[in-house]
């Protein structure tokens, strides 16, 4: 299997490391495989690309859909490096309101899968960074919902005090304040 399937310690979340080929030509990868997918644990059919291209210190998040229109990421840096943060806003789980951290990056080529129930959001680490995330539900903007980056209750270690952020995402309520229609089920 061309994927190695890692599963973290918050309940779903899931750090996939594609199998890199290199020579003095560059280098191949496979960065989706539906059936080593659903072997690995991700079951979920893909339905939208999103491309990003962020300049250092740019923060995007913490963003989600509500239900029925959730969204799942599978999120990969093809260029630079990002700080990509998942949070548990399931209600009723074990891990809610704790979040995840890790560098994608280009040169480590990892993947995070970030399933419907999590807010999520990155902070570009590098000069530039461009970032692929496959989504399972289209974008919908009524039901389009974030929680503000710098929560003090979640209490993200984004390791910055001013970040870049869009209007929109300057306004974001805390998380007790967002709306948010995710139940977890064991």
């Amino acid at each position: 299997m061309p994927f190695e399937f890692t599963r973290l310690e918050i309940a779903d979340l899931i750090l996939v490391a594609p199998r890199s080929f290199g020579d003095e030509r560059g280098q191949f990868r496979e960065t989706y495989k539906h059936s080593d997918f659903v072997r690995g644990g991700i079951p979920e059919h893909f339905v939208q690309d999103n491309y990003s291209r962020s300049v250092r210190g740019v923060l995007r998040g913490l963003h989600y859909q509500l239900q029925p229109r959730s969204q799942g990421k599978l999120v990969s840096c093809l260029r630079g490096s990002i700080f990509d943060v998942a949070v548990d806003i399931r209600r009723g789980s074990p891990t809610y309101a704790r979040w995840m951290g890790m560098e994608l990056s280009s040169e480590n080529n990892l993947m995070l899968y970030v399933p419907a129930g999590f807010a999520h959001g990155f902070l570009t680490l590098s000069e530039t960074a461009e970032v692929l995330y496959k989504c399972t539900a289209e974008y919908s903007p009524v039901d389009d919902r974030g929680i503000i980056w710098n929560d003090p209750d979640i209490n993200i270690a984004w390791g910055v005090t001013a970040p870049l952020l869009s209007a929109k995402d300057g306004l974001l309520p805390v998380l007790l304040k967002a709306e948010n229609n995710f139940r977890y089920v064991p």
